[in-house]
């Protein structure tokens, strides 16, 4: 395996649609009706909102590739989180998903400290991340990253509403904490 990790260009726009249905479907797709699944999918990873998400400056997305085969992404940009505390300047881990057959292989926290490095080129500011309710892995990891949950709010994908956590790490977070 010749794993590695790189920015994605507006020419990714099509391969970051369809991995980030894979992994979305992959993580989640047994919660949901097919209908409300698709229905999501089709618009939250169009190609055509990744291109503009990836022409976007104030936005970045990584590519993890195995041999050049795309096996997970992360994403970041500004908070866009519900929370009244968040505020502009604020920093968000949008996305970070790898596919099962690359877990536990240490690859989800090389993503994570990538787009944190990139959150962070400006010095230091609060960051934020949303994490499904029941996604335990996921708030151990980021609890371990110096995150906290603040607040939640309800996610939607078709006509199911999933309760999130919203989680904070402060500009001001201890070192050991991160």
């Amino acid at each position: 395996m010749a794993m590695t990790i790189r920015r994605a260009t507006v020419g990714d726009a099509a391969l970051l649609s369809d991995l980030a249905a894979r992994t979305f479907t992959e993580t989640f797709g047994h919660l949901y009706p097919a209908q409300d699944l698709e229905s999501f999918l089709r618009d939250a990873y169009a190609a055509d909102k990744q291109a503009v998400i990836l022409s976007h400056t104030d936005y970045a997305v990584w590519l993890l590739e195995d041999d050049g085969l795309a096996v997970g992404h992360a994403a970041a940009g500004p908070c866009g989180l519900p929370h009244a505390d968040a505020s502009p300047g604020d920093g968000e881990l949008k996305r970070l998903y790898v596919l099962a057959s690359h877990q536990n292989g240490g690859w989800g926290g090389q993503l994570f400290d990538t787009a944190e490095r990139w959150l962070l080129r400006d010095g230091p500011r609060t960051l934020w991340v949303g994490v499904w309710s029941e996604n335990f892995g996921a708030q151990r990891f980021y609890a371990r990253h110096g995150f906290s949950q603040v607040g939640t709010y309800e996610f939607p994908v078709g006509q199911v509403r999933d309760l999130e956590f919203i989680l904070r790490r402060p500009a001001d977070a201890p070192p050991d904490a991160v």
